[in-house]
């Protein structure tokens, strides 16, 4: 696989140019493993972008339905970024368990997605381009236990076993065209999967390679 060593910002001049995708916005898709490092590579790299929208499936997602939220996503965001407008969608509270509110995310000319299940199959039509956090399952899923602490510890013996059936069923990381790994300074970009000839075959293998233990 190539290693794409560029800063940021250079990054970020590659995204401007990508036809666009989701009418007359570049949506570009994040995913990766819970804990591997989604949502502050998507800061970054929308800082790069001069500022670009960021959508969180986090606030898409609910308790209820931790992957059954296209039907909310196609109507609240795509449709209307497809049509050249502004969305509104509604936003989870984790702690309340309800939806408590709306954003407004602008049909901007780059667009970042960035959560688990980014790269999903249902998504993948509407996406520029697809990037995935290139953290081991195992790793990330520590990580992100670490972060959140003891007062989530049961959403995480729930969430664990459902991440794993959904990335059985619908693998995003051999769709990608770049992995992405955390460095002690900054970020190691290489060809994914999805950047090779294999972009269009039928995978039913699970996600990338196993933990070392």
């Amino acid at each position: 696989m190539t290693s794409l060593r560029v800063p940021l910002d250079q990054y970020a001049d590659r995204v401007r140019r990508l036809p666009a995708s989701c009418g007359p916005v570049r949506l570009v898709g994040i995913d990766g493993h819970a804990g591997s490092g989604k949502s502050t590579f998507a800061l970054r790299l929308a800082e790069a972008l001069g500022g670009a929208p960021v959508l969180r499936l986090d606030d898409i997602a609910s308790h209820d339905a931790l992957f059954a939220w296209t039907d909310r996503l196609r109507e609240q965001v795509l449709s209307p970024l497809s049509g050249g407008e502004a969305a509104h969608y509604e936003t989870y509270d984790w702690n309340a368990r309800r939806f408590d509110g709306t954003r407004l995310l602008p049909a901007a000319d780059v667009v970042l997605v960035e959560g688990v299940g980014a790269g999903r199959r249902f998504l993948r039509p509407y996406l520029a381009r697809l990037l995935w956090m290139d953290l081991p399952r195992d790793t990330s899923w520590a990580r992100g236990r670490n972060r959140d602490g003891a007062a989530q510890e049961e959403f995480w013996d729930g969430w664990i076993p459902a991440e794993r059936k959904h990335f059985a069923q619908d693998p995003s990381r051999p769709f990608a065209e770049e992995l992405v790994r955390e460095c002690p300074q900054g970020y190691e970009m290489r060809e994914g999967p999805g950047g090779a000839a294999q972009t269009h075959r039928s995978v039913t293998h699970s996600e990338g390679p196993p933990a070392v233990r």
